[in-house]
């Protein structure tokens, strides 16, 4: 019997380090959602949702919008040249800071990685959060166990 209280023992303190990592995984991802979108915020990176209402502009702060955004700036992107090896061979075949298509193509090109690392970052938040969650359900799964083993270690048999 005693070593089913120990058994017990040590799977109730399993069970409280997976129960705090699962919340600092659910907090890590909160604070990175949040970060993100205040960046988006503070840059002023927002999307045009209602085509009737071409002024009215919403803030991206998911990747939904962030993805919508991203194929956006790539389709007025590629009407400038379809890939940039295609620009580059529309003019001198390097690029120039000088020519407006070459450098509006550039901008394009970084708005367009910045909101796809969005997309990316928003993902690797869920799945951090979703990480979370389950380490937390799990933890208290095995808590009950745990509890149960050193409980029944008490118990007195005949």
């Amino acid at each position: 019997m005693k070593m089913l209280k120990y058994l017990g023992i040590g799977v109730m303190l399993l069970s409280v380090a997976a129960l705090v990592i699962g919340v600092v995984f659910i907090a890590e991802g909160i604070m990175k959602n949040n970060l993100i979108v205040d960046r988006m915020n503070i840059e002023q990176v927002s999307l045009n949702l209602d085509p009737e209402h071409p002024d009215v502009f919403t803030p991206i702060n998911n990747a939904d919008d962030a993805q919508k955004a991203a194929d956006i700036i790539a389709e007025h992107r590629r009407s400038i040249a379809p890939t940039y090896q295609d620009l580059l061979n529309q003019g001198t075949g390097r690029f120039d800071p000088t020519n407006p298509d070459d450098l509006t193509y550039a901008q394009a090109m970084n708005l367009e990685n910045y909101l796809y690392m969005a997309v990316t970052a928003f993902g690797l938040i869920q799945v951090t959060i979703a990480n979370g969650v389950f380490m937390v359900v799990v933890a208290l799964a095995i808590g009950v166990v745990g509890f149960l083993l050193w409980r029944f270690s008490r118990m007195k048999f005949m």
